[in-house]
């Protein structure tokens, strides 16, 4: 599912390569393939839930090692790509990589302590897809709280409503305030900060605590994988009709976008995957396939590099090979096409040397990683 949510957003950032002869409707449609963002969330949501909802212990050593296990599996990578990307900068002084912000070294701090994600003007910074782990983490860190609430007072439902609350007394606190766009507007707020967006999360949750309840067999016959997964289609639908707000650029910014993506979608993705649970289809032997589940595991990285100066580099090396591949034609006197002369077919080979370049980084860095750390002392008191 990580891979398929990785592929949808991949989609959505180069739906401009798709060719002319595509409606213009087809290519809104792609454009709202960030969807893939909120099935990341919703998945968390259950992930973290089933894991921990019913054997958490907030104390410091149980917090300790559980942020150790959420350190290790997310930081590692988006350390090493994201310090990539300012030696990128300070070797080709692209602006991209930090919007003309004027102290660079400052601004490497806080992409690589995720606080750029709270302000506006700054989310694109670094790697510019970056800016979901800020909402990630910010949820990694809430979770024990979240559980410990809940289990307190049994009310599930009123905690989205706070957090998103607070979200909005802090927009109309400092959108007056012009320090980056630190909660600069109400749609920033909901689209690309926790505050906004932890409905997401506590659809993950919600489905988690039933499945525990209900466990993985169920008596109706309604095939909800696909119902979902029509659903999940749906909505992009909606937001690819929507007009796009003046200064954003897709349907998802709309207020109707919003509430869309925010809400409908995440029910959609948790209703989908209560499917996959507890459903014996064709599309659930295809996810558990060992190849698609290994893509699935290196898609962290996959979507980390999708985008930036990886990807830059990866394009600049098809455009030299194309301009050699026309070389050799000029010498052998032929008039052949390149296969590198097309934008469409060039962004299917760039798909694929992504997907080998994260299986690589995967296999020999990421994973490895991984296991260092959690069965390190990192973060735990040494019994010496």
């Amino acid at each position: 599912m990580r891979a398929l949510a990785a592929y949808l957003v991949f989609i959505s950032h180069y739906d401009y390569t798709f060719d002319e002869s595509f409606p213009h409707f087809v290519k809104r449609f792609f454009q709202e393939f960030h969807i893939g963002v909120t099935i990341f969330f919703v998945l968390s949501g259950f992930l973290i839930a089933f894991r921990y909802y019913n054997n958490f212990h907030l104390t410091k050593d149980w917090f300790r090692q559980y942020l150790k296990n959420r350190v290790a599996r997310i930081y590692p990578m988006y350390f090493l790509i994201t310090i990539g990307a300012f030696v990128y900068f300070y070797s080709t002084g692209d602006v991209s990589i930090t919007a003309d912000f004027p102290y660079p070294f400052t601004l490497m701090l806080m992409n690589i302590t995720f606080v750029r994600g709270f302000f506006n003007d700054l989310k694109f910074t670094g790697i510019a897809q970056g800016w979901s782990l800020t909402v990630e983490e910010c949820f990694y860190f809430s979770a024990p709280f979240i559980f410990l609430f809940a289990k307190k007072y049994k009310k599930f439902y009123i905690q989205p409503l706070l957090i998103t609350g607070f979200g909005a007394l802090l927009v109309i606190i400092f959108r007056n305030v012009n320090w980056y766009g630190f909660f600069g507007n109400f749609t920033f707020m909901m689209l690309y900060t926790f505050l906004g967006r932890c409905f997401e999360f506590f659809a993950g949750i919600q489905l988690a605590l039933y499945v525990q309840r209900k466990g993985f067999s169920r008596t109706n016959s309604l095939p909800l994988t696909y119902i979902g997964f029509l659903f999940i289609f749906v909505c992009p639908f909606i937001m690819s009709l929507l007009p796009v707000p003046k200064g954003w650029n897709a349907g998802l910014q709309h207020p109707l976008g919003i509430v869309t993506n925010n809400y409908l979608l995440a029910m959609s993705i948790a209703l989908f995957f209560y499917g996959l649970l507890t459903e014996t289809t064709v599309l659930k032997k295809v996810l558990a396939n060992p190849f698609v589940e290994l893509l699935g595991k290196s898609s962290y990285i996959f979507y980390l590099i999708h985008l930036g100066y990886i990807y830059h580099y990866i394009h600049n090396w098809m455009n030299q090979l194309n301009d050699k591949v026309f070389e050799w034609y000029d010498k052998w006197g032929v008039d052949w096409h390149s296969p590198f002369e097309y934008d469409s077919l060039n962004i299917l080979y760039a798909f694929i040397i992504l997907n080998a370049l994260s299986v690589l980084l995967f296999k020999t860095i990421e994973e490895p990683l991984n296991h260092y750390i959690r069965k390190s002392n990192f973060l735990i008191k040494s019994s010496k």
